[in-house]
């Protein structure tokens, strides 16, 4: 056994599977198992912006490899394909030098969306959730166009390597300050459904998913870690939109909306389909798990709205929707043999709270800090509802799972 050439693979099969998007103990875990499988001790340390891999030779000499990462990315399909081939490796135990093959290969197939899909992508989005949040066809149309120009903007800070705080920023303006615009014309009459629903390609839904999840798991840097990040993107939201907010007062005058609509179910869930679609192309979902996706977000926001319906209230069915939604992902996910995280993510896009953090951000842009502080706390409590909800399938899901695989070890 070449120990140099194990330890090379598996610390590169971890990086990229951290690179895509992966949660922290995913990525422990799918090492440890690699390196399991080939009769090797081995001890595994990720944070969100390094890994450390650690192994014993039969002669008794520690070697240890250290990965430094840097952003992360969306890619869900990529965190598929590399979950596929950890446990396609873990099967076979091919020789550390085809392994490292496999590796390049599952590399060089990886498939990014043109983008004009991207941008499409950002239009659907922010279009579907704008009719969600209580807009009409012409609020969503606008609220698509500013989505799709914050997407351009942050497109192209990307090609110069800006850092996410300055990209989400200088995007939220335009994003903003379209329907504003377009409002003081009496084109929409309701600019805040229009915001709300392009805010929703911005909110770190990803992140903060993962983030709970690794603080419950145990691993709280990098929890900690990515807390932080997803209290920076909301500053930097709350930056941009409140630039905008003020260029349009000085121009305008205070912005005014109408009340929200008061869409029906089918229209909400359709809005909901749309929206996944448009999120697929930002977080990289294809194939037939993209159909599942729609159905999980559907089925999330029926249970959310059953719970109403039936005299409970917004906090009961914030945790009662996300654990459906939980459910939804760890069936799909053994059913298709893939991570859960994509149907995860995709189920609780509609119970992301992106109005009540823009309306916490527009308070607080007013001056208004009484009320700023009543839905501020309503975000949070909103937030920790669904990281509750989903936490509780998980773990219990997890738990299982790591039986099992003690289990066979014996």
């Amino acid at each position: 056994m070449d120990y140099y050439k194990l330890l090379d693979f598996a610390t590169d099969f971890g990086y990229e599977l951290s690179m895509s998007g992966a949660e922290t103990y995913r990525v422990e875990e799918s090492v440890y198992r690699i390196l399991t499988a080939y009769g090797v001790e081995s001890e595994v340390f990720a944070i969100p912006n390094c890994l450390i891999v650690s192994i014993t030779s039969d002669d008794g000499h520690p070697l240890t490899y250290m990965r430094r990462m840097g952003i992360h990315g969306n890619d869900l399909d990529s965190v598929e394909r590399y979950s596929a081939l950890g446990r396609r490796i873990c099967s076979e135990k091919p020789d550390p030098e085809q392994a490292m093959e496999l590796l390049q290969q599952c590399r060089r197939a990886r498939r990014d969306h043109h983008w004009l899909a991207v941008l499409l992508g950002y239009f659907l989005a922010s279009a579907a959730f704008g009719i969600f949040f209580g807009g009409n066809l012409l609020d969503a149309l606008i609220g698509g166009f500013g989505g799709a120009v914050a997407g351009a903007s942050i497109m192209f800070m990307d090609r110069f390597k800006a850092n996410n705080f300055f990209q989400t920023m200088l995007a939220s303006f335009p994003l903003a300050f379209i329907p504003y615009l377009f409002g003081a014309l009496g084109v929409i009459a309701n600019p805040d459904a229009a915001i709300i629903g392009a805010v929703m390609t911005l909110i770190p839904g990803l992140l903060f998913t993962n983030a709970m999840r690794d603080i419950i798991f145990g691993d709280t840097n990098s929890g900690v870690n990515r807390i932080v990040q997803v209290l920076l993107i909301a500053l930097a939201i709350a930056c941009g939109t409140s630039f905008a907010w003020n260029a349009a007062t000085a121009f305008w005058g205070t912005p005014v909306s109408v009340a929200a609509i008061n869409h029906s179910f089918w229209v909400e869930a359709l809005a909901c389909c749309v929206g996944v679609l448009g999120f697929s192309f930002l977080f990289n979902v294809r194939g037939r798990g993209l159909v599942l996706c729609m159905a999980g977000a559907v089925v999330c926001w029926g249970a959310y709205t059953l719970v109403l319906l039936f005299g409970g209230n917004e906090n009961t069915a914030m945790f009662i929707g996300s654990m459906y939604a939980a459910i939804h992902a760890e069936i799909m996910a053994r059913v298709r043999k893939c991570p859960a995280i994509g149907f995860l993510i995709m189920a609780l896009l509609p119970l992301i709270p992106g109005s009540s953090l823009y309306y916490t951000m527009n308070y607080a842009v007013r001056g208004e800090m009484a009320l700023f502080a009543s839905k501020g706390m309503s975000t949070i409590v909103f937030a920790g509802l669904m990281a509750a909800g989903v936490l509780l399938i998980s773990t219990s899901m997890r738990m299982w799972t790591v039986w099992k695989f003690e289990h066979k070890k014996k």
